[in-house]
């Protein structure tokens, strides 16, 4: 992927009490190699803090990654938080293994239509690469 500045940034992230940080580690190299501003948080963080950094560096868009199956619990009520923080218009992604993996396999639809209902823009998959993850993102911003 070309280095080029869009002028975008992004919040990544893994959140809740998950652990995980490699899929935030390609997610920020990726975002940076396509030339957005990245703020990564790492693990194990909460939503307000996703939301601070956000308003730190006037982000575009919040990604939040879930790798250990409980994102739907960690994500409840993320969307609301941001509008009363005064980023209603901010665009949510989640990805990885957001919910236990048995549930994802057998009810995807049912999985998607949940995290959309709680305000998220886009629910990715966990075999969803990050250049695919950016190139959306590019997309949803107007700047493909």
């Amino acid at each position: 992927m070309e280095k080029r500045k869009v002028n975008k940034s992004v919040v990544i992230g893994t959140i809740g009490a998950d652990a995980h940080m490699i899929g935030g580690w390609v997610l920020q190299k990726t975002f940076k190699d396509a030339g957005f501003t990245v703020a990564f948080l790492g693990a194990v963080v909460p939503q307000q803090e996703f939301i601070n950094a956000a308003i730190e560096i006037n982000a575009d868009a919040i990604l939040v990654s879930s790798m250990y199956g409980m994102g739907l619990l960690d994500c409840e009520g993320f969307r609301g938080k941001c509008i009363e923080a005064g980023l209603k218009d901010i665009i949510l992604y989640v990805g990885g293994t957001v919910a236990a993996p048995l549930e994802l396999d057998k009810n995807w639809p049912e999985i998607e239509r949940r995290f959309r209902e709680m305000g998220f823009n886009r629910v990715f998959r966990v075999s969803t690469t990050a250049a695919e993850v950016a190139k959306t993102l590019k997309e949803d911003l107007g700047i493909a």
